[in-house]
């Protein structure tokens, strides 16, 4: 870590302050390479995260986490909850892949990739500046009386984050309850579906809160993952730092004079402007090492890169870089701990793919009725079952019927003899099998019954059958 003087650190965070209040953050408008390259990956994630919910492959929703009815589609996949374990399966490939992400390139993806900071960053933020100007600006705006202007610049601003929020909250609903529900109630009108609009004003509710006045909190204070770091980082992960050797050397930090040679008299190149600070959209100060507010989001590396040409000192004071290769000079090395977590992830993956491979497109589940033995019918002995078919493809299924194979005997349906299963669907019944006592070996006997639909087998099944041991 950075090596300066007791009084530069501190042991609060940069939000609230000495009464522990609510400080709200003026960071100063970015601009740089790495902020060009930020834009155009956020607004590329964006499109994909507003699109996600109504694109569809081979009829299935791209996305979609619908927690209520228990089904899932990842990657255009459905999961219903018999495919429970393999969307824990995805979730753990998800979680690790973070992991190893996190001990290489440190929290890159609370700054690149994650919702939260584009929406902040991208979206609210840039309202912000366009609406009350940049940073002294809405500092002088945030301190002065409600006046017309206040009045006017915040009213304004509050509006559009409504409807925005407002929007969020739609899409956010498409995940949960698929985009063709969400556009059936919105044509059928909100009087129509009361308790979906409930939950619609409190999900936009919520995002107004989060955006308006939680803001970059979440990141420091709610999410897990911001405090998962510290056990994840260490000396050779790659993070935004300052490069404190070049910065500090022998004498420390000094203001600018361009009448001296930094060099000669042994100040460190920091000439202690504070740009990284006001730029900073959680307000720390990166010079203070790797610290948990810090989410790499690179407007400091921008920010100094410019301060550093303008002076005639070399980019790169604050850059990606760990600690190794600041303090030891030490490149970067694929370390015996993340070529661990990446055998685990490979291992994980290999397994889920072969897992999806092998899933079944229909399900059928036929049980022996809990509590019910054997009948004697004759000859025969008879067992009753229940069955259910689930049809987790796009297409109706309109003759489904079963097959007894492997020994002879009689299938009946109870009921409806016609079985018809609708596309993302299911259908219970029950059934009778009939098999003559001599043809039957043991008590217990494995039965296998096929499942077709139409001429086309689409599924076999395994049940066990009920017999006396002995017979007159």
């Amino acid at each position: 870590m950075s090596k300066l003087p007791d009084e530069a650190f501190r042991d609060t965070i940069g939000t609230i302050d000495d009464e522990g209040n609510r400080k709200f953050i003026f960071p100063k408008r970015p601009s740089g390479k790495f902020w060009e390259y930020r834009k155009w990956v956020s607004y590329f994630l964006l499109i994909i995260l507003i699109a996600n919910p109504f694109i569809k492959v081979n009829g299935n929703q791209f996305m979609m986490f619908n927690i209520l009815e228990r089904r899932f589609n990842i990657f255009g996949f459905p999961f219903w909850p018999q495919d429970i374990y393999l969307f824990v399966l995805f979730m753990i490939v998800g979680v690790v892949f973070v992991i190893l992400f996190t001990v290489i390139f440190g929290r890159i993806f609370c700054g690149w990739i994650c919702p939260q900071t584009i929406f902040l960053e991208m979206v609210f933020r840039r309202i912000e500046f366009w609406i009350e100007g940049d940073r002294g600006a809405q500092i002088r705006l945030s301190k002065q009386e409600w006046n017309a202007e206040k009045i006017r610049k915040k009213g304004f601003k509050w509006t559009i984050f409504l409807l925005i929020s407002f929007g969020i909250a739609n899409v956010f609903l498409a995940y949960l309850i698929s985009s063709d529900e969400l556009i059936k109630m919105i044509e059928d009108g909100p009087s129509s579906h009361l308790s979906t609009l409930i939950a619609l004003s409190i999900f936009t509710g919520v995002f107004y809160f989060i955006f308006v006045w939680f803001r970059e909190q979440v990141c420091i204070i709610a999410c897990p993952y911001g405090r998962l770091q510290g056990v994840l980082l260490d000396d050779k992960s790659i993070n935004v730092a300052y490069d404190f050797v070049r910065g500090e050397k022998e004498v420390g930090r000094a203001k600018f004079n361009k009448q001296e040679d930094r060099a000669v008299t042994g100040k460190g190149d920091c000439i202690d402007c504070k740009q990284c600070v006001n730029v900073c959209p959680t307000g720390i100060d990166i010079r203070n090492g790797t610290q948990l507010e810090c989410v790499n989001c690179t407007a400091c590396i921008d920010e100094c890169d410019v301060i550093m040409e303008s002076v005639g000192l070399p980019k790169g004071l604050i850059r990606y870089a760990s600690e190794d290769e600041i303090e030891k000079k030490e490149p970067f090395k694929f370390t015996a701990r993340m070529k661990g977590y990446t055998a685990i992830l490979a291992i994980l993956v290999g397994i889920l793919i072969g897992l999806l491979f092998l899933r079944n497109d229909v399900e059928a589940n036929i049980l022996r009725l809990p509590g019910q033995l054997f009948q004697h019918k004759g000859e025969n002995i008879s067992n009753i079952y229940t069955y259910k078919i689930i049809n987790k493809t796009n297409n109706d299924f309109n003759d489904v019927h079963f097959k007894l194979v492997g020994i002879k005997g009689s299938l009946k349906l109870v009921g409806n003899q016609s079985i018809k299963v609708p596309k993302q669907g299911m259908k219970n019944g029950t059934l009778f099998v009939e098999i003559n006592q001599y043809l039957l070996e043991s008590d217990k006997t494995t039965l296998k019954i096929e499942v077709f639909e139409g001429s086309k087998k689409v599924v076999t099944s395994s049940t066990s059958f009920l017999s006396p041991r002995t017979f007159d």
